[in-house]
C-alpha cells in the first residue's frame, strides 16, 4: 500500500499532466508534480504498470537522433536509478530488520545475563547465609557439648542426691505409718468422745426444753404485766400531758424572763465597760502620782544633798574664821 496518500489514480493523474505539457513522466517529475511526496519505488511501479497499459503518444514530427538517444538515455539512467534506490531501499528494510532481531536478541541476552547475575548473587548471598548458619551451628554444637557435659555431672549428683531422697523418702514412710497408726488411734478417741459429747449434749438439750416451757410460762405472766403496765402507761401519758402544757407555760414566762435578764446584762455589760474606761484613768492618774512622787523624792535628796553640801560649805566658813 503506498505511503502518503498516493495512489495509482493519483500518478496516473500527475503522468497525463505532465504529458499535455510535453514533459517526459520521469519519476523525479512526477513526485514534484505530486508536491515531493510519495516513495520512488511507488511511483516507479505506477509508472511502469501506467506505460504498459497507456503507452505515450509518438510525437507528430520524427525526432532527431540525438533527441531519441537523450530520451534513451534519460529512460535507462532513470531506470537504473530507479532500480538501485528500489535496491537500496530493499538492503535497508533488511538491514533494518535484521538491526531489529539483532537487538532483540542483545535484550534477551542482557536479560538473561541480569538474570544470571541476580542468580549469581541470590547464590552468593545464601552461600554466605550458609557458611554464617554452619558456623552458628559448630558454635551451638560446641555449647551444646559442653552443655551436655554438665548435664551428666549434674545427673550423676541428681542421682546420688535421688539415693539419698530415696532413703528419706523410706523413712519418711514409716514415721506416715506411725502417723497413720496414731491417726486412727486418735480418730476412735475422737470418735468415742463425741458420742458421749453427743449424749451429754441430749441431755443438755432435754435440759434446755424443760427450762424454754418454763420461761414460756414465765413469758405469759410477763405479758399481764405489760397489759397492766400498758394501762398504767396511759395514766401517765395524761398526766405527762398536762405537765407539757404546765413547762410550755413556765417556758413562756421563762422566755420573758431571759429577755429582761439579757436587757439587765446589756446594762451591766455597759456599766462594765464605764468601770474599765474609770479604772484605766485610775490607773492612768496612779501612774502619773507614782511618776510626780519619784520625782518629789529625787527633788527631796537633791535638797538633802545641798543641805549637806551648805552645811560644809558654812562649817569651812566658820573654820576659816576662827583661824587667827
Amino acid at each position: 500500500m503506498a505511503r502518503g496518500g498516493i495512489n495509482k489514480a493519483v500518478v496516473q493523474k500527475a503522468r497525463q499532466t505532465l504529458l499535455a505539457r510535453g514533459v517526459h513522466p520521469s519519476i523525479d517529475a512526477v513526485r514534484i508534480e505530486l508536491g515531493n511526496t510519495g516513495s520512488k519505488t511507488t511511483i516507479h511501479r505506477y509508472l511502469k504498470e501506467l506505460d504498459s497499459q497507456h503507452p505515450a503518444a509518438a510525437p507528430m514530427s520524427a525526432p532527431s537522433l540525438s533527441g531519441a538517444l537523450a530520451t534513451l538515455v534519460e529512460q535507462l539512467s532513470e531506470q537504473l536509478r530507479e532500480e538501485g534506490e528500489a535496491r537500496i531501499e530493499e538492503a535497508h528494510g533488511a538491514f533494518q530488520a535484521e538491526r531489529e532481531t539483532l537487538l532483540a536478541q542483545v535484550k534477551i541476552s542482557q536479560q538473561a545475563l541480569a538474570a544470571l547475575r541476580q542468580q549469581h548473587e541470590i547464590q552468593t548471598a545464601a552461600l554466605a547465609a550458609q557458611s554464617e548458619e554452619l558456623a552458628t551451628t559448630r558454635s551451638s554444637l560446641q555449647t551444646e557439648h559442653t552443655r551436655n557435659a554438665t548435664l551428666n555431672q549434674a545427673v550423676g549428683e541428681l542421682n546420688v542426691r535421688l539415693a539419698d531422697k530415696d532413703e528419706q523418702i523410706a523413712s519418711l514412710e514409716e514415721k506416715h505409718q506411725h502417723a497413720r497408726d496414731a491417726l486412727e488411734h486418735y480418730r476412735s478417741a475422737s470418735r468415742e468422745q463425741r458420742e458421749q459429747e453427743q449424749r451429754r449434749h441430749e441431755g443438755q438439750v432435754q435440759q434446755l426444753q424443760v427450762e424454754l416451757r418454763q420461761l414460756q410460762q414465765t413469758l405469759i405472766v410477763k405479758q399481764d404485766e405489760l397489759t397492766r403496765l400498758n394501762r398504767d402507761n396511759e395514766g401517765l401519758l395524761v398526766q405527762i400531758r398536762t405537765l407539757k402544757d404546765a413547762q410550755r407555760t413556765l417556758k413562756t414566762q421563762n422566755d420573758r424572763r431571759q429577755a429582761q435578764i439579757q436587757g439587765l446584762e446589756v446594762n451591766l455589760a455597759q456599766l462594765d465597760g464605764s468601770r474599765n474606761e474609770l479604772e484605766k484613768q485610775n490607773q492612768n492618774l496612779a501612774l502619773s502620782l507614782a511618776e510626780r512622787v519619784t520625782e518629789l523624792r529625787q527633788q527631796l535628796q537633791l535638797i538633802g544633798k545641798l543641805e549637806a553640801q551648805l552645811r560644809q560649805a558654812e562649817k569651812a566658813v566658820l573654820a576659816v574664821q576662827e583661824t587667827p
